[in-house]
């Protein structure tokens, strides 16, 4: 059973917090290349799980179509918003405060290599813990993510997925929408769908009251642990990748 090392960096910029990542999602694969004459399980992997509220920041994937984009860039900053184009799967999507962002760095030569069951594992961590606010989250064929039903025939998108693996390491994850601010959505087409059935929508906004954030952040790392078959291993200082940590049991 691997162990992931967990941090929760609180509310981060964008731009920081992808650096971050880059610096763990390389130490990964350099330890990959290092002891690449030994199989898989032989040496020891320091897996990953972020999770991190960003200020408001739009991103685009490395597949989207930037007139996804509503706002010039004028307009971006006259609302305090800022705007990446990334390496991940997928369109445009936003980050805000209110919403829980997850970054798992994995090998997944630990867990299993294959890309679509490793998103279908992340739906699987949002689907569970929907299900204990009452709601019953989700997949539609052909498309990423986390949805609700929206009467008869439509949906609402609650969790968005854009990954990038390199060596089958991970980067990048998920933005589930908990208290998040709906309006921030109306200057996007969000992941690019058009489809008038489909909009997007929260946590808060479903049950109609504000969630506690830590509550399910909780909830999230124990159905990741469950999920991924994996111990999670706190740690306490966000500026050290690879420092020390205390195991805890899922």
């Amino acid at each position: 059973m691997q162990t992931v090392l967990f941090r929760d960096l609180g509310q981060m910029d964008y731009q920081e917090a992808w650096d971050y990542q880059t610096v763990l999602h390389n130490g990964l694969i350099g330890r990959k290349l290092e002891h690449r004459h030994l199989s898989p399980g032989v040496f020891t992997q320091e897996h990953h799980l972020l999770f991190v509220e960003h200020p408001p920041v739009y991103t685009l994937g490395r597949s989207g179509s930037p007139e996804h984009l509503l706002l010039t860039e004028a307009q971006l900053e006259e609302k305090g918003i800022r705007f990446y184009k990334i390496n991940r799967g997928g369109d445009i999507t936003y980050h805000g405060p209110g919403q829980i962002v997850g970054y798992p760095i994995l090998d997944l030569d630990r867990f299993f290599t294959d890309v679509h069951r490793y998103v279908r594992c992340i739906e699987e961590v949002i689907i569970r813990t929907l299900a204990e606010y009452g709601l019953e989250g989700l997949r539609i064929a052909g498309y990423t993510g986390v949805w609700l039903k929206n009467g008869a025939t439509g949906h609402r998108k609650v969790c968005a997925i854009g990954v990038h693996l390199s060596r089958w390491v991970t980067l990048h994850g998920w933005a589930f929408n908990v208290n998040t601010p709906l309006s921030y959505f109306d200057n996007i087409v969000p992941c690019g769908i058009k489809d008038e059935d489909k909009a997007v929508t929260s946590l808060a906004n479903e049950l109609g009251r504000e969630i506690d954030l830590e509550e399910v952040k909780d909830k999230l790392k124990r159905h990741f642990a469950a999920v991924f078959e994996c111990r999670i291993g706190e740690t306490h200082n966000a500026e050290q990748p690879g420092g020390a940590f205390k195991q805890a049991q899922p």
